[in-house]
């Protein structure tokens, strides 16, 4: 548990899916997050960071040889529904 609701997640998603950072498409009844390489941090103390380095810390991405989009795959539990 990391406190954070899954309405803040929904809208925390919603964010980068906006900005470009990330995309899904949805296979079934669950969602699968693509994060896009190439995107950076906004921040200009950060700028030169690309977004898939912070990911990497909390998802197995592993190195990419080609420039399509990493996957994560986004579950949702009936407890949720």
């Amino acid at each position: 548990m990391c406190g954070i609701t899954e309405r803040a997640v929904r809208a925390i998603v919603a964010d980068l899916e906006k900005a470009g950072y990330l995309t899904h498409t949805r296979h079934g009844r669950r969602n699968h997050y693509h994060v896009m390489h190439g995107t950076f941090f906004r921040h200009p103390a950060e700028a030169h960071h690309e977004i898939t380095g912070l990911l990497a810390l909390f998802a197995d991405l592993g190195p990419r040889t080609h420039p399509s989009p990493a996957t994560l795959t986004g579950e949702h539990h009936a407890e949720h529904s």
